[in-house]
Parts: C-alpha cells; structure tokens; sequence
C-alpha cells in the first residue's frame, strides 16, 4: 500500500500498532519532570512558498506553529533547536532573517543542525514544561465547551499563527482534552472523539471567524487556535459539546454540514 492511500493517520497507527513508535497520539511527547517536546517541520512546496512569504515569516511560522503544541499541551516553553536544509546559494542576509523571524516570539533557539538541500526544509523541536497536559484522549460526554479562544481563520493563507500559550496553560488545569486546531476544525475534532472514544457535536455558527472568512474556509486548517473539551468553560467560546457515541458531527443552524481537512500524503501541497 502507498502512502497516498494509506494517508498521514494510516501511517501512524501503523506504526503504533506494530510497536515502532508510542504515545504519538498527542500533539508533544511527554516525559519525566514535567517536560514536554514536539517537533514540526516545513517544507518548501508543501507548506509554504518563498513567493508568498518572507523569510522572517517563515521563522516565525515555524517557531510559532511548534508553540502552538505546547500550548495545546498546557507548556511553558523553554527553547527551540532548529534543522534546517537549505540550497547552496541561499544568501545570508535571508538566513539571519529568518532566524531573526525564529526567536521573535521570545522563545530562545538553543541549537540545530544546517545541511544542504535543494529546497528549503527548516524542522522545528521545541522544548517546554507542563504540571498537566490533557492531551487528546479525555473528553467525556458532559464536557460542554470545546471552543478555547476560538477558532478564527487565518486572514491570509500565510499569515501569522496565533500564540496561545496563556490560555493552554489555563485549559489545562481543568480541560479533559486539547488539541490545535492545524489539520481543519472537523479533522481536529474528529481526532478528539477517536482517541476519547466519545462523540463530539460542533455548532459552526458559533465559531468565531476572521474578517472575509466563510464557513467553508474552516476546512483548509492551520489556524492554530485550541479546541477543548472541558467541564468549565472558564471565559473561552462554547461551540459544542460532547457526547456518547463516536465521531464528529458539525451543524450550521441545526444542518449537518461536510468540511474537508489536511491530511499528510492525502492532501495537495501548496
């Protein structure tokens, strides 16, 4: 079987049920003394163009949709090592702006790795710690809210992630599930109801949505809000709840409605 049929979720739960790889249902690693580790990589034709961004964006993309799992995993993060393939004739100044783009959120870059490539692939490893992380097999049917800060659409298709590590933090002192929205809101919350073998109803006329955004835009992903499932919604958007059964059901005003989402191998790069 190929990977264009198998798709991303194929694959790791392929791995995961031959024993080759474990707990890579989360969105980070977590390990001993609190500490937690993710790691996502760009690449050049797939997840971004150098026509459409620059290339202090690019850092900051990468470090940002790094922090974006931390936050989802409730993470104070303490540092970025940074890999990164690069083409012979790349010039240094576009390098030092793209660093500069890497350390704007405030988060140091401790180390890495530079090789040669024919393209541009720059992989992210941020490192944090949490007292909790909820991860994304909790829900429980009861759990109202599963909106955190919402689920607003990114203006522009490389625009600036948002970062919501403060309000990971407070998602996870009580939330029973949390996720970042990356893959599109009806994939993510999919994701939720699989791995907490519960349903989950969402109410798209609740989201939030940026200015110009429609519906439909919801299903492209990469908006890096939080979705969560939790018994107190604190000040966070409710957009649904959760409840016995399995999968996800998205409505708009009581109507069911299909969205697509991102998918690795599945998916058309940009």
């Amino acid at each position: 079987m190929r990977l264009s049929e198998l798709g991303e979720l194929g694959l790791l739960a392929e791995l995961e049920g031959r024993g080759l790889a474990r707990g890579i249902e989360n969105d980070a690693a977590q390990l001993d003394g609190g500490l937690v580790v993710t790691q996502d990589a760009l690449v050049e034709g797939v997840h971004f163009r150098l026509d459409w961004t620059s290339w202090r964006e690019l850092g900051y993309r990468a470090a940002a949709v790094n922090l974006s799992d931390l936050a989802a995993s409730g993470a104070t993060p303490e540092g970025l090592l940074v890999s990164l393939g690069l083409p012979g004739e790349t010039r240094l100044d576009d390098v030092l702006e793209l660093y500069a783009g890497l350390n704007e959120p405030g988060v140091p870059v401790l180390g890495g790795d530079t090789t040669v490539s024919e393209q541009v692939y720059l992989s992210v490893t941020a490192l944090g710690r949490s007292e909790r992380v909820p991860g994304r097999g909790g829900a429980r049917p009861g759990d109202g809210p599963l909106g955190a800060a919402g689920a607003e659409l990114r203006a522009g298709r490389h625009a600036r992630p948002p970062l919501r590590l403060e309000e990971g933090r407070r998602l996870a002192r009580t939330a029973h599930a949390v996720i970042d929205v990356s893959d599109g809101i009806a994939r993510d919350a999919a994701h939720i109801a699989e791995r907490s073998g519960c349903r989950l109803l969402v109410e798209l006329e609740r989201l939030p949505l940026a200015p110009g955004a429609t519906v439909e835009d919801l299903g492209f992903g990469e908006d890096y809000e939080l979705l969560a499932a939790t018994p107190d919604p604190l000040d966070f958007t409710v957009i649904g709840r959760c409840e016995e059964g399995a999968g996800a059901e998205l409505t708009l005003r009581g109507k069911p409605v299909e969205l697509g989402g991102w998918e690795h191998f599945r998916s058309r790069a940009c």
